[in-house]
């Protein structure tokens, strides 16, 4: 139990670098645009770059690495992305930075896929879902306390500092890693054909479906959550470092009832969890007219919409493995594809609602998205449902 309790903690220290390295530039956006002499809008597109390649390269490289050891593809994947980080931190001119962020990007969302398929091997059943649901709050944490102390440090000396204290974090989790993670995990050999077929089980594209229109929900309004709480809420921006801190720890205590939402009865509920989303949401421009209940608003938002993460990334592993067990490795990175997906379509939806409709519209947005969640966690319960009574008669 005690050399769980290591490999536990070290596969959440690798979505703790992962989220420090994906967020850093968003805190030292400017430095790094000052430092790289381009403006802060050229500046702005490393983000996009860097989830555009995230989004297209996760399935390509889970999928071609199939056919290797687990454990060898991602000591590969984490030795590239220390390479692309420690790049990161020397860069001088704005093209090699994008290189580099590129490099990072493409290795980053097989490493989470990896890890997760490497969690769900090494716990007990039981704890499978709680310790997935912190593998994500890593990113959360990172968000909280990595990237403020990163954001500090780039201001005291230099945004290159910032890189390579993470270039260190990387190291250091590539030698835990190295230490604690089992050498070799089950796997069932298939081609790309034979991996693709899980796509084209209902449960798995209802379940993509279900995470892309969930994240889009909570990035139709958290995308100008800075504006929210300023211009909108009328918080100063002293407090709003603040504010975001403590939406920060509501985040992961949102992956923590993920967890235990995921152990106890997995997408059945969900449902009830959308619901609440739609009547917030819907109620966000009435809550937005005073500081105090628009902020518990967000509070409670924060807390619930992201559910859905653990419960979902469970089931996707559970039909691979009972069904389609040449494609757990792509199975485990659907979450991470889809959510990204919705990123975009949540960003672009809430800038439409922004220009056509105004600050205190955005949340209508989200609703009509967590309406089309909702429909799908519905469709999807009764499709598992229907399944499950099947397979017991046929047996």
């Amino acid at each position: 139990m005690t050399k769980y309790r290591w490999q536990a903690s070290a596969l959440v220290l690798v979505t703790f670098m992962l989220g420090c390295n994906e967020f850093m530039v968003v805190g030292v956006i400017s430095d790094i645009a000052r430092s790289l002499r381009v403006t802060v809008a050229t500046a702005g597109y490393l983000v996009t770059i860097f989830a555009i390649v995230y989004a297209i390269s996760t399935p390509l490289i889970t999928i071609l690495a199939n056919r290797f050891s687990r454990y060898k593809t991602l000591m590969v994947l984490l030795l590239i992305f220390l390479i692309g980080n420690t790049w990161s931190g020397f860069a001088t001119s704005y093209g090699w930075f994008l290189v580099s962020r590129m490099m990072t990007a493409a290795v980053a969302g097989a490493i989470e896929s990896l890890v997760i398929l490497f969690a769900n091997d090494i716990a007990p059943r039981h704890k499978r879902a709680m310790l997935i649901s912190w593998i994500a709050a890593g990113f959360s944490i990172a968000s909280v306390v990595g990237v403020p102390v990163g954001t500090a440090i780039s201001t005291a000396t230099s945004w290159h500092v910032a890189f390579h204290l993470i270039s260190v974090l990387s190291l250091l989790t590539c030698i835990v890693m190295a230490l604690l993670l089992p050498r070799h995990l089950p796997q069932t050999p298939g081609g790309i054909k034979d991996q693709l077929v899980l796509l084209t089980d209902k449960r798995v594209y209802l379940g993509a479906v279900l995470i892309l229109f969930s994240a889009a929900a909570l990035y139709a309004y958290y995308t100008y959550i800075r504006p929210l709480l300023t211009t909108g809420l009328g918080f100063s921006t002293t407090a709003l470092n603040w504010l975001l801190f403590v939406l920060g720890i509501m985040s992961i205590l949102g992956n923590r009832l993920s967890g235990t939402v995921a152990e106890r009865s997995g997408l059945k509920t969900m449902p009830r969890f959308y619901v609440v989303d739609i009547i917030l949401l819907l109620l966000l421009p009435v809550a937005m007219k005073n500081p105090i209940t628009g902020f518990g608003v967000f509070l409670v938002l924060m807390l619930i919409i992201s559910v859905v993460n653990s419960p979902i990334q469970l089931h996707f592993l559970d039909v691979a493995e009972a069904d389609y067990p040449q494609s757990t490795l792509l199975a485990s990175s659907l979450n991470a594809i889809f959510f990204n997906i919705g990123i975009s379509i949540g960003s672009a939806t809430a800038s439409l609602v922004l220009t056509h409709g105004g600050l205190n519209r955005l949340g209508l947005g989200g609703a009509a998205f967590a309406g089309l969640s909702l429909v799908v966690a519905v469709w999807l319960n009764h499709v598992v449902a229907r399944h499950r009574a099947t397979s017991a008669t046929a047996r």
